[in-house]
């Protein structure tokens, strides 16, 4: 007998379609899928109808302890179920990443009810000179390169090593890792300077500032560099939270005549917000936000697939660190709670994507690109990785009800569509009509998700 069935709900199909049907869990995996109209027989069953039931969500851009610390992993897969995300992948970077990363995983262990996994961020030789080791000992096969941070804006956060060398070196170390994909945050930061001080000058402090101070050929211009330096050390590329229309049409152009693999990642903010959001310098990012053709030309890159994975790039710090003013509020905001009802009353309701696209880009395509067998789809022998959603029951965002260290969300007030009632890890019930259960909040199962 199944242990649970998740009864006569619309099952949304990446990059297939929606049909009505049930699932049937066994042993934490999927082991049943049955057509409307038969019957599956468990111990215990939900009744899904007028719901939809997706592959649970993997945010494939976190920042797990840029908030509490450790604690974050605790607070955060808790507000990441409450989303209906039941992994995800977060950035780790340290001095020497062969010493932290043990420490670091075990945190995961002990305090996260989601699945997790890493990227390894690269801010020095000495980690392009161990990446091939340590990228087999953890089994990690995403790394990410700063070109924000070159120069003096690196030397300021404490990394003087970056440049366009140790890009190159990242690429050449990278392909040599079974899977290795390297991510880029795509931003001259040479140039910034000259658009900053006259903003700074002319006294302006509203949010389009950080936008004009980083103008979106700036993107452009990295992500061109980027693309031609993987074709060339022949190693696939990921533009991270990508944010402009011009740098998307680069690599539409790009794609035209060159094999080499490049994918794009969006966020939901670059997608659902703009410069001229009414959240104000509490929505300060890097990359800025953009104006709303770029919204536009983004989303239409999710509908025809240019666009390959959409994440959160969830930051748990505190609202106090949004001041005193644009030039001093940090960058990044939470998002892990909201990816998913952002992505369904803007992009579904809002502009009619297809339910599997939403489902492909924020699951299956992640679990592509990332190496995650058994995750991203609902498939018999996979993880009972899901969520069922409640599609019409409009709701406000109250950062209060989304359980994360952070204590603010840049989108409070918004009334959305598309909640989460019940979120399964492994068929561990997360979220229970609407609720974390006991398992989310006292029996922290999250497993490491090891890669290559």
């Amino acid at each position: 007998m199944l242990d649970l069935v998740l009864a006569g709900g619309e099952l949304v199909l990446p990059d297939t379609g929606v049909v009505r049907g049930s699932v049937g869990i066994k042993d934490g995996r999927i082991a049943a899928i049955a057509e409307a109209g038969e019957t599956l027989t468990a111990a215990e069953t939900i009744d899904c109808r007028d719901k939809w039931v997706m592959p649970g969500l993997i945010d494939p851009h976190t920042h797990i302890g840029f908030g509490a610390k450790e604690l974050d992993f605790e607070t955060e897969a808790r507000s990441a179920a409450i989303g209906g995300v039941t992994s995800l992948l977060t950035f780790h970077r340290s001095p020497d990443l062969r010493q932290s990363t043990p420490e670091w995983i075990a945190e995961g262990e002990t305090r996260s009810c989601i699945d997790f996994g890493l990227h390894f961020g690269l801010t020095s030789k000495l980690h392009i000179d161990t990446l091939v080791e340590t990228a087999q000992r953890f089994g990690v096969t995403s790394f990410k390169v700063y070109l924000m941070y070159k120069g003096a804006a690196g030397a300021a956060k404490g990394f003087t090593e970056i440049d366009d060398g140790l890009l190159y070196r990242t690429l050449l170390q990278a392909r040599q890792v079974r899977g290795g994909v390297v991510g880029v945050h795509c931003e001259n930061v040479e140039v910034i300077p000259v658009f900053r001080g006259p903003l700074k000058e002319a006294g302006r402090d509203d949010l389009a500032a950080w936008d004009e101070q980083s103008p979106d050929f700036l993107e452009a211009e990295n992500v061109s560099r980027v693309i031609y330096f993987g074709a060339k050390a022949e190693c696939p590329v990921n533009i991270v939270h990508l944010s402009s229309a011009e740098g998307l049409e680069i690599v539409r152009r790009h794609r035209l005549f060159h094999r080499n693999p490049v994918t794009i990642e969006t966020c939901a903010h670059y997608l659902c917000m703009t410069r001229d959001d009414p959240a104000g310098i509490v929505a300060k990012v890097n990359p800025p936000l953009r104006r709303k053709a770029d919204c536009d030309a983004l989303w239409e890159g999710v509908r025809d697939g240019a666009v390959f994975t959409v994440g959160s790039d969830h930051v748990p710090r505190k609202r106090a660190t949004k001041g005193p003013d644009l030039w001093g509020a940090s960058a990044g905001f939470p998002g892990l709670a909201t990816l998913l009802p952002l992505l369904i009353e803007d992009g579904h309701y809002g502009r009619g994507i297809p339910l599997e696209r939403i489902a492909a880009v924020t699951s299956l395509n992640v679990a592509k690109l990332y190496g995650l067998r058994g995750k991203g789809a609902i498939a018999v022998g996979n993880d009972a990785d899901l969520v069922v959603v409640d599609p019409h029951t409009i709701r406000m965002v109250d950062h209060a009800e989304l359980a994360s260290h952070s204590d603010y969300t840049p989108v409070q007030g918004r009334m959305l569509r598309g909640w989460p009632v019940h979120t399964l890890s492994r068929g561990r019930r997360l979220l229970a009509d609407g609720r974390l259960t006991e398992a989310a909040l006292t029996a922290p199962a999250g497993r490491y998700l090891r890669r290559g």
